[in-house]
Protein backbone atom coordinates (compact mmCIF):
# COMPACT_ATOMS: atom_id res chain seq x y z
CA UNK A 1 0.00 0.00 0.00
CA UNK A 2 1.47 3.78 -0.74
CA UNK A 3 2.20 6.25 1.18
CA UNK A 4 2.78 10.15 -0.06
CA UNK A 5 5.65 12.33 1.20
CA UNK A 6 5.54 15.95 1.60
CA UNK A 7 7.86 18.40 1.86
CA UNK A 8 6.15 21.52 3.42
CA UNK A 9 7.07 25.21 2.69
CA UNK A 10 5.81 25.64 -0.56
CA UNK A 11 3.53 28.15 -2.25
CA UNK A 12 1.64 26.33 -4.70
CA UNK A 13 2.07 28.81 -8.28
CA UNK A 14 1.05 27.64 -11.89
CA UNK A 15 -2.04 26.22 -13.65
CA UNK A 16 -3.80 22.76 -14.32
CA UNK A 17 -7.01 21.35 -15.86
CA UNK A 18 -9.60 19.88 -13.73
CA UNK A 19 -10.80 16.07 -14.65
CA UNK A 20 -14.70 15.44 -14.89
CA UNK A 21 -16.66 14.47 -12.02
CA UNK A 22 -16.36 11.37 -10.16
CA UNK A 23 -20.23 12.07 -9.15
CA UNK A 24 -21.22 12.65 -12.29
CA UNK A 25 -19.39 10.04 -13.86
CA UNK A 26 -20.50 6.96 -12.10
CA UNK A 27 -24.47 7.69 -12.64
CA UNK A 28 -24.31 8.38 -16.44
CA UNK A 29 -21.82 4.97 -16.38
CA UNK A 30 -25.50 3.06 -14.79
CA UNK A 31 -27.30 5.13 -17.44
CA UNK A 32 -25.98 3.14 -20.18
CA UNK A 33 -27.66 0.17 -19.05
CA UNK A 34 -30.95 1.95 -20.06
CA UNK A 35 -30.64 1.38 -23.84
CA UNK A 36 -29.38 -1.69 -25.84
CA UNK A 37 -27.80 1.00 -28.22
CA UNK A 38 -24.21 2.47 -28.09
CA UNK A 39 -23.67 5.05 -25.21
CA UNK A 40 -20.26 7.37 -25.44
CA UNK A 41 -19.11 8.55 -22.61
CA UNK A 42 -16.47 10.89 -22.71
CA UNK A 43 -14.15 13.49 -20.17
CA UNK A 44 -13.86 10.11 -17.47
CA UNK A 45 -11.71 10.82 -14.81
CA UNK A 46 -8.74 8.33 -14.38
CA UNK A 47 -10.19 6.71 -10.66
CA UNK A 48 -10.73 3.75 -9.01
CA UNK A 49 -13.81 4.13 -8.36
CA UNK A 50 -14.33 4.50 -12.35
CA UNK A 51 -12.77 1.46 -12.91
CA UNK A 52 -14.55 -0.50 -10.59
CA UNK A 53 -17.70 0.57 -12.02
CA UNK A 54 -16.91 -0.79 -15.49
CA UNK A 55 -15.51 -3.40 -14.03
CA UNK A 56 -18.97 -4.10 -12.67
CA UNK A 57 -20.57 -3.87 -16.29
CA UNK A 58 -18.06 -6.66 -16.88
CA UNK A 59 -19.91 -8.77 -13.99
CA UNK A 60 -23.28 -7.83 -16.18
CA UNK A 61 -22.04 -9.55 -19.26
CA UNK A 62 -21.54 -5.54 -20.78
CA UNK A 63 -17.89 -5.32 -22.50
CA UNK A 64 -17.32 -1.55 -22.28
CA UNK A 65 -14.24 -0.55 -25.27
CA UNK A 66 -12.46 2.36 -24.06
CA UNK A 67 -9.66 4.27 -26.28
CA UNK A 68 -6.51 6.12 -25.58
CA UNK A 69 -8.52 9.55 -24.09
CA UNK A 70 -10.54 6.96 -21.72
CA UNK A 71 -13.42 7.74 -23.64
CA UNK A 72 -15.71 4.44 -22.81
CA UNK A 73 -18.42 3.16 -25.40
CA UNK A 74 -21.17 0.82 -23.81
CA UNK A 75 -23.42 -1.04 -25.23
CA UNK A 76 -25.51 -3.34 -22.76
CA UNK A 77 -27.78 -5.02 -25.26
CA UNK A 78 -25.09 -7.99 -24.36
CA UNK A 79 -26.33 -8.36 -20.78
CA UNK A 80 -26.46 -11.60 -19.58
CA UNK A 81 -26.84 -10.90 -15.43
CA UNK A 82 -28.67 -8.98 -12.76
CA UNK A 83 -26.27 -9.26 -10.52
CA UNK A 84 -23.85 -6.52 -8.78
CA UNK A 85 -21.38 -8.46 -6.47
CA UNK A 86 -20.36 -7.95 -2.91
CA UNK A 87 -16.78 -7.98 -4.09
CA UNK A 88 -17.42 -4.75 -6.45
CA UNK A 89 -20.09 -3.19 -4.58
CA UNK A 90 -18.23 -3.52 -0.90
CA UNK A 91 -15.67 -1.17 -1.85
CA UNK A 92 -17.73 1.53 -3.74
CA UNK A 93 -21.12 2.33 -3.09
CA UNK A 94 -21.91 4.39 -6.58
CA UNK A 95 -22.67 0.31 -7.17
CA UNK A 96 -26.23 0.64 -6.02
CA UNK A 97 -26.97 3.18 -9.16
CA UNK A 98 -27.01 -0.11 -11.18
CA UNK A 99 -30.59 -0.84 -9.59
CA UNK A 100 -32.82 1.59 -11.07
CA UNK A 101 -31.42 0.94 -14.77
CA UNK A 102 -31.51 -3.06 -14.29
CA UNK A 103 -34.89 -3.19 -12.46
CA UNK A 104 -37.18 -0.23 -15.12
CA UNK A 105 -35.25 -2.03 -17.97
CA UNK A 106 -34.67 -5.59 -17.45
CA UNK A 107 -37.26 -6.06 -14.80
CA UNK A 108 -35.02 -7.77 -12.08
CA UNK A 109 -32.13 -6.63 -10.10
CA UNK A 110 -29.69 -7.81 -7.26
CA UNK A 111 -27.57 -5.69 -5.63
CA UNK A 112 -25.26 -5.82 -2.43
CA UNK A 113 -25.89 -3.82 0.33
CA UNK A 114 -23.42 -0.92 -0.48
CA UNK A 115 -19.48 0.04 1.29
CA UNK A 116 -17.57 2.99 0.40
CA UNK A 117 -16.33 5.57 2.95
CA UNK A 118 -16.86 5.32 6.79
CA UNK A 119 -18.60 8.62 7.06
CA UNK A 120 -21.73 8.17 8.59
CA UNK A 121 -24.93 6.32 7.39
CA UNK A 122 -26.20 6.95 3.77
CA UNK A 123 -29.41 5.15 4.19
CA UNK A 124 -30.18 2.84 1.12
CA UNK A 125 -33.75 2.65 2.72
CA UNK A 126 -34.83 5.67 0.21
CA UNK A 127 -33.74 3.97 -2.43
CA UNK A 128 -35.96 0.63 -1.53
CA UNK A 129 -39.55 2.79 -0.47
CA UNK A 130 -38.90 4.99 -3.41
CA UNK A 131 -38.92 1.70 -6.26
CA UNK A 132 -41.73 -0.27 -3.76
CA UNK A 133 -43.62 2.78 -4.66
CA UNK A 134 -43.64 2.36 -8.41
CA UNK A 135 -44.41 -1.38 -8.50
CA UNK A 136 -41.47 -2.99 -7.34
CA UNK A 137 -41.10 -6.41 -5.02
CA UNK A 138 -38.12 -5.36 -2.97
CA UNK A 139 -36.72 -7.69 -0.21
CA UNK A 140 -33.28 -7.44 1.44
CA UNK A 141 -31.76 -11.27 2.44
CA UNK A 142 -28.10 -11.95 2.46
CA UNK A 143 -26.53 -8.54 2.27
CA UNK A 144 -28.33 -8.26 -1.26
CA UNK A 145 -31.30 -5.96 -2.01
CA UNK A 146 -33.51 -8.95 -4.85
CA UNK A 147 -36.03 -6.48 -6.90
CA UNK A 148 -38.42 -7.69 -9.52
CA UNK A 149 -41.35 -6.35 -11.23
CA UNK A 150 -43.73 -7.78 -12.78
CA UNK A 151 -44.54 -5.78 -16.42
CA UNK A 152 -43.11 -2.11 -16.38
CA UNK A 153 -42.65 -0.05 -13.30
CA UNK A 154 -45.42 3.00 -12.74
CA UNK A 155 -45.20 6.83 -12.85
CA UNK A 156 -45.35 7.36 -9.08
CA UNK A 157 -45.36 10.74 -6.58
CA UNK A 158 -42.45 10.08 -4.62
CA UNK A 159 -41.22 12.32 -1.80
CA UNK A 160 -38.00 11.83 -0.15
CA UNK A 161 -37.56 12.25 3.63
CA UNK A 162 -33.90 13.11 3.16
CA UNK A 163 -32.05 15.07 0.41
CA UNK A 164 -30.29 12.20 -0.85
CA UNK A 165 -28.36 12.31 -4.39
CA UNK A 166 -27.68 8.66 -5.26
CA UNK A 167 -31.29 8.62 -4.55
CA UNK A 168 -32.79 10.90 -6.72
CA UNK A 169 -30.70 9.56 -9.29
CA UNK A 170 -31.67 5.64 -9.35
CA UNK A 171 -35.55 6.86 -8.73
CA UNK A 172 -34.47 9.80 -12.02
CA UNK A 173 -33.50 6.72 -13.86
CA UNK A 174 -36.20 3.82 -13.56
CA UNK A 175 -38.55 6.60 -14.15
CA UNK A 176 -37.37 7.12 -17.67
CA UNK A 177 -38.80 3.97 -18.68
CA UNK A 178 -41.68 3.71 -16.03
CA UNK A 179 -45.46 3.94 -17.10
CA UNK A 180 -46.86 7.28 -17.24
CA UNK A 181 -45.42 10.24 -14.46
CA UNK A 182 -43.18 10.39 -12.13
CA UNK A 183 -42.86 13.09 -9.89
CA UNK A 184 -39.67 13.50 -7.29
CA UNK A 185 -39.99 15.57 -4.28
CA UNK A 186 -37.62 17.43 -2.27
CA UNK A 187 -35.11 16.20 -4.68
CA UNK A 188 -31.31 16.72 -4.28
CA UNK A 189 -30.13 20.03 -6.51
CA UNK A 190 -26.57 18.88 -6.91
CA UNK A 191 -25.12 19.48 -10.65
CA UNK A 192 -23.90 16.23 -11.13
CA UNK A 193 -28.02 15.25 -10.55
CA UNK A 194 -28.71 17.87 -13.97
CA UNK A 195 -25.68 16.37 -15.47
CA UNK A 196 -27.27 12.70 -15.39
CA UNK A 197 -30.30 14.36 -16.40
CA UNK A 198 -29.02 16.03 -19.42
CA UNK A 199 -27.19 12.67 -20.54
CA UNK A 200 -30.68 10.83 -19.98
CA UNK A 201 -32.56 13.68 -22.19
CA UNK A 202 -29.72 13.11 -24.52
CA UNK A 203 -30.99 9.76 -24.67
CA UNK A 204 -34.27 10.08 -25.22
CA UNK A 205 -36.06 10.86 -21.89
CA UNK A 206 -38.64 13.37 -20.76
CA UNK A 207 -37.60 15.09 -17.61
CA UNK A 208 -37.66 18.50 -16.70
CA UNK A 209 -37.39 20.38 -13.29
CA UNK A 210 -33.75 19.20 -12.68
CA UNK A 211 -31.76 21.53 -10.41
CA UNK A 212 -34.60 22.56 -8.40
CA UNK A 213 -36.66 20.22 -5.53
CA UNK A 214 -39.45 19.17 -7.86
CA UNK A 215 -38.35 16.78 -10.77
CA UNK A 216 -40.71 15.73 -13.29
CA UNK A 217 -40.31 12.54 -15.11
CA UNK A 218 -42.52 11.37 -18.02
CA UNK A 219 -41.69 7.47 -18.84
CA UNK A 220 -41.32 7.28 -22.40
CA UNK A 221 -40.91 3.45 -24.43
CA UNK A 222 -37.22 3.03 -24.84
CA UNK A 223 -34.60 5.48 -25.23
CA UNK A 224 -31.55 5.78 -27.75
CA UNK A 225 -27.47 5.99 -27.69
CA UNK A 226 -25.67 9.17 -27.58
CA UNK A 227 -22.40 10.75 -27.05
CA UNK A 228 -22.03 12.87 -23.88
CA UNK A 229 -18.93 14.30 -22.24
CA UNK A 230 -19.21 14.29 -18.22
CA UNK A 231 -18.99 18.03 -16.42
CA UNK A 232 -15.86 19.15 -14.84
CA UNK A 233 -15.32 18.16 -10.93
CA UNK A 234 -16.00 21.15 -8.56
CA UNK A 235 -14.70 19.42 -5.58
CA UNK A 236 -11.30 18.33 -7.41
CA UNK A 237 -11.10 22.34 -8.37
CA UNK A 238 -12.53 23.70 -4.82
CA UNK A 239 -9.56 21.32 -3.01
CA UNK A 240 -6.77 22.66 -5.30
CA UNK A 241 -7.88 26.20 -5.18
CA UNK A 242 -8.05 25.43 -0.80
CA UNK A 243 -4.48 24.31 -1.09
CA UNK A 244 -3.20 27.07 -3.46
CA UNK A 245 -4.78 29.43 -0.73
CA UNK A 246 -3.37 27.78 2.46
CA UNK A 247 -0.08 27.71 0.91
CA UNK A 248 -0.42 31.54 0.12
CA UNK A 249 -0.06 30.90 -3.70
CA UNK A 250 -0.82 31.65 -7.07
CA UNK A 251 -2.73 28.85 -9.22
CA UNK A 252 -5.20 28.67 -12.78
CA UNK A 253 -7.20 26.17 -12.55
CA UNK A 254 -8.82 25.27 -16.55
CA UNK A 255 -11.40 23.33 -17.75
CA UNK A 256 -13.76 23.46 -14.56
CA UNK A 257 -17.44 25.22 -14.33
CA UNK A 258 -17.06 28.54 -11.89
CA UNK A 259 -20.94 29.06 -11.77
CA UNK A 260 -21.35 25.94 -10.21
CA UNK A 261 -19.01 26.68 -7.24
CA UNK A 262 -19.98 29.91 -5.79
CA UNK A 263 -20.45 28.99 -2.27
CA UNK A 264 -16.75 27.94 -2.43
CA UNK A 265 -15.33 30.46 -4.38
CA UNK A 266 -17.32 33.49 -1.51
CA UNK A 267 -15.58 31.61 1.32
CA UNK A 268 -12.18 31.61 -0.40
CA UNK A 269 -12.31 35.59 -0.98
CA UNK A 270 -13.29 35.54 3.21
CA UNK A 271 -10.14 34.07 3.30
CA UNK A 272 -8.12 36.60 1.83
CA UNK A 273 -8.06 35.31 -1.72
CA UNK A 274 -7.94 37.41 -5.02
CA UNK A 275 -10.44 35.45 -7.60
CA UNK A 276 -10.78 36.31 -11.22
CA UNK A 277 -12.93 33.92 -13.16
CA UNK A 278 -13.73 32.94 -17.06
CA UNK A 279 -16.24 30.39 -18.67
CA UNK A 280 -13.87 27.38 -17.84
CA UNK A 281 -11.46 29.11 -15.62
CA UNK A 282 -10.88 30.31 -12.19
CA UNK A 283 -7.95 32.35 -10.99
CA UNK A 284 -6.82 32.64 -7.37
CA UNK A 285 -3.66 34.81 -5.74
CA UNK A 286 -3.49 35.28 -2.26
CA UNK A 287 -0.19 37.48 -3.09
CA UNK A 288 1.80 35.76 -0.73
CA UNK A 289 -0.61 36.72 2.77
CA UNK A 290 -1.38 33.76 5.02
CA UNK A 291 -5.10 33.29 4.57
CA UNK A 292 -7.90 34.72 7.16
CA UNK A 293 -10.13 32.11 9.24
CA UNK A 294 -13.39 31.48 7.76
CA UNK A 295 -16.44 29.76 9.60
CA UNK A 296 -18.84 28.12 7.65
CA UNK A 297 -21.93 25.58 7.45
CA UNK A 298 -22.57 22.34 5.31
CA UNK A 299 -25.91 21.88 3.58
CA UNK A 300 -27.08 19.99 0.54
CA UNK A 301 -26.71 22.29 -2.53
CA UNK A 302 -26.56 24.90 -3.84
CA UNK A 303 -25.28 25.56 -0.05
CA UNK A 304 -21.77 24.77 0.74
CA UNK A 305 -20.92 21.28 -0.21
CA UNK A 306 -19.69 18.87 2.67
CA UNK A 307 -16.77 17.52 0.38
CA UNK A 308 -14.87 20.63 0.98
CA UNK A 309 -15.29 21.07 4.45
CA UNK A 310 -12.37 18.55 5.27
CA UNK A 311 -10.48 21.16 2.83
CA UNK A 312 -11.23 24.15 4.55
CA UNK A 313 -10.85 22.88 8.55
CA UNK A 314 -7.10 22.65 7.16
CA UNK A 315 -6.62 25.81 5.65
CA UNK A 316 -8.32 27.20 9.29
CA UNK A 317 -5.46 25.73 10.58
CA UNK A 318 -2.60 28.10 9.35
CA UNK A 319 -5.09 30.72 9.30
CA UNK A 320 -4.76 34.32 10.44
CA UNK A 321 -7.95 34.10 13.46
CA UNK A 322 -10.50 31.70 14.66
CA UNK A 323 -12.95 30.00 12.66
CA UNK A 324 -15.65 27.52 13.71
CA UNK A 325 -16.83 24.76 10.88
CA UNK A 326 -20.42 23.09 11.33
CA UNK A 327 -20.80 19.95 9.63
CA UNK A 328 -24.94 19.07 8.86
CA UNK A 329 -24.99 16.20 6.50
CA UNK A 330 -22.98 13.31 7.94
CA UNK A 331 -22.60 12.75 11.33
CA UNK A 332 -18.41 11.38 11.63
CA UNK A 333 -16.67 13.39 9.16
CA UNK A 334 -14.36 15.22 11.91
CA UNK A 335 -11.62 11.98 11.88
CA UNK A 336 -9.16 14.14 10.60
CA UNK A 337 -9.13 16.92 13.22
CA UNK A 338 -7.25 14.29 15.37
CA UNK A 339 -4.32 13.84 12.95
CA UNK A 340 -3.91 17.60 12.22
CA UNK A 341 -3.72 18.17 16.19
CA UNK A 342 -1.06 15.53 16.00
CA UNK A 343 0.76 18.03 12.97
CA UNK A 344 0.07 20.90 15.92
CA UNK A 345 -2.80 22.39 14.54
CA UNK A 346 -5.25 23.68 17.65
CA UNK A 347 -8.40 22.19 17.24
CA UNK A 348 -11.65 21.64 19.03
CA UNK A 349 -14.62 18.80 18.48
CA UNK A 350 -17.88 20.42 20.00
CA UNK A 351 -20.61 18.55 18.98
CA UNK A 352 -21.07 19.23 15.09
CA UNK A 353 -18.77 21.67 15.20
CA UNK A 354 -14.94 21.96 15.24
CA UNK A 355 -13.26 25.10 16.27
CA UNK A 356 -9.97 25.97 14.69
CA UNK A 357 -7.52 28.23 16.09
CA UNK A 358 -4.90 29.11 13.81
CA UNK A 359 -1.21 28.84 14.49
CA UNK A 360 1.79 30.33 12.26
CA UNK A 361 2.44 26.99 10.46
CA UNK A 362 1.82 23.01 11.17
CA UNK A 363 4.59 20.36 12.10
CA UNK A 364 4.78 17.24 9.61
CA UNK A 365 4.28 13.94 11.20
CA UNK A 366 3.05 10.64 9.78
CA UNK A 367 -1.05 10.40 9.46
CA UNK A 368 -3.30 8.00 8.21
CA UNK A 369 -6.14 8.98 5.41
CA UNK A 370 -9.59 8.09 7.12
CA UNK A 371 -11.99 9.32 4.19
CA UNK A 372 -11.81 10.67 0.65
CA UNK A 373 -12.30 13.92 1.93
CA UNK A 374 -10.21 13.48 4.92
CA UNK A 375 -7.27 12.80 3.18
CA UNK A 376 -7.41 15.59 0.85
CA UNK A 377 -7.24 17.89 3.77
CA UNK A 378 -4.14 15.76 5.38
CA UNK A 379 -1.70 16.71 2.18
CA UNK A 380 -2.96 20.23 2.68
CA UNK A 381 -1.78 20.30 6.18
CA UNK A 382 1.18 18.58 5.15
CA UNK A 383 1.90 21.26 2.03
CA UNK A 384 1.88 24.04 4.97
CA UNK A 385 3.74 22.36 7.36
CA UNK A 386 7.43 22.94 8.14
CA UNK A 387 9.07 19.85 7.52
CA UNK A 388 8.38 16.22 6.22
CA UNK A 389 4.63 14.51 6.23
CA UNK A 390 3.57 11.04 5.58
CA UNK A 391 0.12 10.38 4.59
CA UNK A 392 -0.97 6.87 4.91
CA UNK A 393 -3.81 4.27 3.89
CA UNK A 394 -4.00 6.80 0.32
CA UNK A 395 -5.84 4.44 -1.61
CA UNK A 396 -9.00 6.75 -0.24
CA UNK A 397 -7.57 9.49 -2.19
CA UNK A 398 -6.81 7.76 -5.48
CA UNK A 399 -11.01 6.81 -5.26
CA UNK A 400 -11.31 10.66 -6.12
CA UNK A 401 -8.86 12.73 -7.18
CA UNK A 402 -6.68 11.87 -10.80
CA UNK A 403 -3.16 11.46 -9.75
CA UNK A 404 -3.32 14.13 -7.24
CA UNK A 405 0.72 14.02 -6.18
CA UNK A 406 1.35 14.52 -10.10
CA UNK A 407 -0.89 17.82 -10.62
CA UNK A 408 0.59 19.04 -7.04
CA UNK A 409 3.91 18.17 -8.50
CA UNK A 410 3.12 20.79 -11.48
CA UNK A 411 2.15 23.37 -9.42
CA UNK A 412 5.37 23.02 -7.25
CA UNK A 413 4.61 20.73 -4.33
CA UNK A 414 7.25 18.54 -3.18
CA UNK A 415 5.46 15.48 -3.31
CA UNK A 416 5.58 12.03 -4.40
CA UNK A 417 4.62 8.38 -4.12
CA UNK A 418 6.18 5.65 -1.64
CA UNK A 419 5.32 2.19 -1.01
CA UNK A 420 4.52 1.20 2.27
Amino acid sequence: MDKLLIQGGVSLKGEIRIAGAKNSALPILAATLLTHDTVKVCNLPHLYDITTMIELMGCLGVEPIIDEKLNVEINSSSIKHFNAPYELVKTMRASILVLGPLLTRYGQAEVALPGGCAIGSRPVNLHISALQAMGANITVENGYIKASVQGKLKGAHIFMDLVTVTGTENVMMAATLAEGQTIIENAAREPEVVDLANCLIAMGADISGQGGDTIVINGVDELHGCTYAVMPDRIETGTYLIAAAATRGHIKVKDTQPDILESVLSKLEQAGSEIKIGENWIELDMHGQRPKAVSLRTAPYPAFPTDMQAQFTALNSVALGSGSITETVFENRFMHVHEMNRMGASMRVEGNTVIVDGVEALMGAPVMATDLRASASLIIAGLVSENETTVDRIYHIDRGYECIEEKLQLLGAQIRRIPS
